[in-house]
């Protein structure tokens, strides 16, 4: 009890308040959905497993985090080599074994027992944090230097092109976004920095007709002439009329006759929670995702170094562009691309991962503090 007392006094309380509220909502949303969707002929496991599952998800994520916050992050950093021979050859295994539950090109998936499956991208996101901060923070006096910088390139794009070949560029995009965001924050030259704006206007146009596939370009497309591509765009379209329908304080959860939004409990979670909450619930889920990021960069800012920091600010990353595009998605400003919105869309590998994530935000809290006057 003492322990468990000087645990709680020490942590970040908010912080963890915070993530358990994101998850409650969730659940209670998924469960909604679930009760809406039910069959008679169904037992009922099947009928209430996506909101069984994610609960159970972030019970045990919890249990974890708050395991892995008591561990130094130095030393589950240092321990860089166990966390990635196992994530990433569990990537590797979808090459193998992997299949895609969506029926579309993405086999990242790997099926358990009991009809339960991960997506080892997911847990592979903790690890590229931890390795690419570590390896900021080595290179913290050499990054004027070509040859380090070019080092730091290939450990970013080494991820995002396996995860490419595994055929989930919306993932593969996320990967960008956390290392571009943490290299910034590392403090990447200027004139990197406008090298690296000139390279992107130059890719532009090579990925446009060398690498994005025709079904990808007409979502883009669709975002400027819906009209013209009323069958690419018709999922937006339907999340859409259902935010809209919600209005300021939605119709509510469990047995109201919400609009229909194909595959609603997964990418678009936000339309259906509009809709039952309106823009009261739409307001909420922004301000516990952004008060999560927050939090997050406020740990960032309170760390005696920058490895802690570099920890944060990934983890910050993955909240805030997730949300960002998922959003986007929810409200036809951005093509579908298969972004999960962190906490609230149906599954539990995302769960678990977020919540890893936030054991080694809280390691950095607990381990590490430096007083808004220090220094």
């Amino acid at each position: 009890m003492k322990a468990m007392k000087e645990y709680i006094k020490n942590t970040d309380k908010l912080f963890i308040l915070l993530c358990i509220a994101c998850s409650a909502l969730s659940v209670v949303a998924l469960t909604s959905f679930a009760h809406d969707a039910a069959s008679a002929d169904s037992s009922f496991f099947a009928n209430y497993r996506l909101p069984i599952v994610q609960a159970g998800a972030a019970v045990l994520g919890l249990i974890c985090a708050i395991i892995i916050s008591t561990f130094d992050y130095h030393a589950l950093a240092a321990s860089w080599p166990l966390h990635v021979a196992l994530t990433w050859g569990l990537v590797l295994l979808t090459f193998v074994i992997g299949y895609s539950p969506l029926n579309t090109s993405n086999r990242s998936w790997i099926e358990l027992p009991l009809g339960l499956s991960i997506q080892p991208t997911e847990l592979a996101k903790i690890s590229f944090i931890l390795t690419f901060a570590l390896h900021l923070d080595n290179s913290r006096d050499r990054m004027e230097q070509p040859g380090t910088l070019l080092a730091l390139l290939a450990h970013l794009g080494a991820p995002i092109l396996l995860i490419h070949l595994q055929g989930d560029d919306g993932t593969a995009l996320i990967f960008l976004l956390i290392g571009l965001s943490m290299l910034f924050v590392a403090g990447l030259p200027r004139k990197y920095i406008f090298a690296g704006i000139g390279c992107v206007l130059v890719a532009v146009p090579v990925l446009w007709f060398f690498v994005l596939e025709d079904y990808q370009k007409e979502r883009i497309y669709a975002l400027f002439d819906p009209e013209k591509y009323t069958s690419v765009i018709w999922q937006q379209y339907q999340a859409s009329i259902s935010i809209g329908a919600g209005q300021i304080t939605g119709r509510g959860f469990f047995g109201v006759d919400h609009h229909t939004v194909p595959k609603a409990e997964n990418d678009f979670i936000f339309s259906y929670i509009s809709e039952s909450m309106g823009f009261v619930g739409s307001l909420l889920v922004l301000l516990l995702l952004f008060g999560l990021a927050a939090k997050l960069v406020a740990t960032a800012f309170r760390s005696q170094d920058r490895l802690g920091a570099l920890i944060c600010v990934g983890i910050s990353a993955v909240i805030i562009w997730q949300t960002i595009i998922n959003i986007g998605m929810n409200l036809s400003l951005l093509p579908v691309i298969g972004i999960t919105l962190p906490f609230f869309t149906a599954g539990g590998t995302s769960v678990l991962m977020l919540y890893l994530c936030m054991g080694l935000a809280l390691s950095v809290y607990t381990h590490n503090k430096r007083n808004l006057f220090d220094g």
